[in-house]
């Protein structure tokens, strides 16, 4: 039969307990074990006023800002509401059933005093990243490298073509917190000075994005974020925000490794790109610093009209010239220079030269210069480490990293898809870095509640 109608009934008197109404298999759980912001006080201690209302306690707004980035809630103010009616959420941010939840103002006026001027975002990634190397997740033998287009919070009907938009004209006394922050980064190599040239439109909102079609459809503003991982689980190592053009990401390679290096001691054997960064300055960066380059070499000296390429020569270090197919030498100088500065710099671009007698008489000119008198061949300075990277390019690890490379495509995959991070929340350079710092400590605490899932207790009756 139908039993009697549902019907709620107050109580005098609750036992309620919020450690028992949260799953043993919440992954809240698993990511509580390795949330460590016991230090969190000590690091702010000097960005508060000894005298005044008492703050909110930091480390609840740093367990409200992971929840919202591990769990893809963008907005501050439905994180504020979620936390209010999500038993997890409360036991995460140890608050009691009684407890107010914090205004969403609140985590405005922190981000953009404390927690920018003490740099507590950068801390606490780089504590996620310790923990993770404690856990032995981390050999610093294999590091990828890549960057992915984050979509900027402007558009282009607030914005100003290239050739009407003069940074001189602002006024920093009048102007919106992004644009001083444009200002502010106008000599920085992974901003304003990462490029000469400028962008075809400049948001009014944030001009230190960059206008780019580089998805191959609609352009639009964007911001850059850059990972550098570990290989071995896919852990993110460092993150670093920049323009979204390739001299910006291909520079930020350089930070994040010496920024590794200095942190937690990592220099990895090889490091693993695409073709972006496999430029000849970038390659000699690396091989200096004995870091073995699995990267595809940027080269356009290739030929498409079935004519020799530098490639078919053979590069003859100890004479420093080249032999061509035929056996004969291309050299840069045929003569010794009494006056020094006429000679060879070093420095630069060198240009070899066969003797225009000898490719007269080739029989295989045909094949190699039809349209001039003697075949030349460019060499640019770095064109060593070019040539190790062409010959790690034959070698069976070189494909293993090329399919390894593929992790860090993967993490932004899950960026975009899981944590929803597509379009930035916050302008400015200081914006963009602080939610990429937050997303990348929120994939690697998911990262290790993966591997190392909280141990599963009996419910008690």
């Amino acid at each position: 039969m139908m039993g009697p109608r549902q019907e709620a009934q107050a109580s005098l008197f609750y036992e309620f307990s919020l450690e028992d109404h949260v799953p043993q298999s919440h992954l809240l759980r698993s990511i509580d074990q390795f949330v460590d912001l016991a230090g969190i006080r000590a690091h702010l201690t000097d960005f508060y006023s000894h005298t005044g209302r008492p703050s909110i306690d930091p480390e609840l707004l740093i367990r409200m800002l992971l929840v919202g980035y591990c769990f893809g809630i963008r907005s501050e103010r439905r994180l504020c509401e979620e936390v209010y009616l999500n038993l997890a959420y409360r036991w995460f941010c140890r608050l009691d059933l009684t407890d107010r939840v914090p205004d969403h103002s609140t985590f405005s006026k922190n981000r953009h005093g404390r927690f920018r001027e003490s740099e507590l975002l950068r801390h606490l990634f780089e504590t996620t990243v310790a923990r993770c190397i404690a856990e032995g997740l981390v050999s610093g033998q294999r590091m990828a490298i890549d960057a992915s287009l984050i979509e900027a919070d402007a558009n282009k009907q607030n914005s100003t073509p290239k050739e009407e938009w003069d940074a001189s004209d602002i006024d920093p006394a009048d102007a919106p917190r992004a644009v001083r922050e444009y200002l502010d980064t106008l000599d920085e190599a992974a901003f304003g000075a990462a490029s000469k040239v400028q962008p075809k439109f400049t948001s009014h909102s944030d001009p230190a994005s960059q206008w780019t079609a580089a998805r191959k459809g609609p352009a639009f503003f964007s911001y850059s974020d850059n990972y550098l991982i570990d290989t071995d689980h896919g852990v993110i190592v460092d993150v670093e925000a920049t323009r979204s053009i390739r001299q910006a990401e291909v520079g930020s390679t350089k930070t994040m490794l010496k920024r590794v290096k200095a942190k937690f001691d990592l220099h990895p054997e090889r490091l693993i790109a695409d073709t972006a960064y496999g430029t000849g300055p970038m390659l000699g960066w690396l091989v200096d610093r004995k870091i073995a380059p699995h990267i595809p070499v940027f080269d356009k000296s290739g030929r498409n009209d079935g004519t020799w390429t530098r490639a078919d020569f053979e590069w003859d270090a100890e004479n420093d010239q080249y032999i061509c197919p035929e056996g004969h030498a291309l050299k840069q100088f045929r003569r010794n220079y009494s006056d020094p500065n006429r000679g060879p710099t070093g420095k630069g671009t060198a240009r070899y030269r066969a003797l225009k007698l000898t490719c007269q008489a080739c029989p295989s000119k045909p094949k190699c210069c039809p349209n001039a008198d003697a075949r030349k061949i460019t060499r640019e300075e770095h064109e060593d480490a070019r040539q190790v990277a062409r010959d790690i390019a034959k070698t069976r690890q070189y494909e293993i990293s090329m399919k390894l490379r593929k992790k860090v495509e993967m993490l932004f995959a899950h960026l975009k898809r899981i944590l929803g991070l597509r379009r930035l929340r916050l302008r400015g350079p200081c914006g963009a870095n602080d939610e990429f710092l937050l997303a990348a400590t929120a994939q690697n605490l998911r990262k290790l509640a993966k591997i190392f899932p909280a141990p599963q207790k009996p419910r008690t009756a």
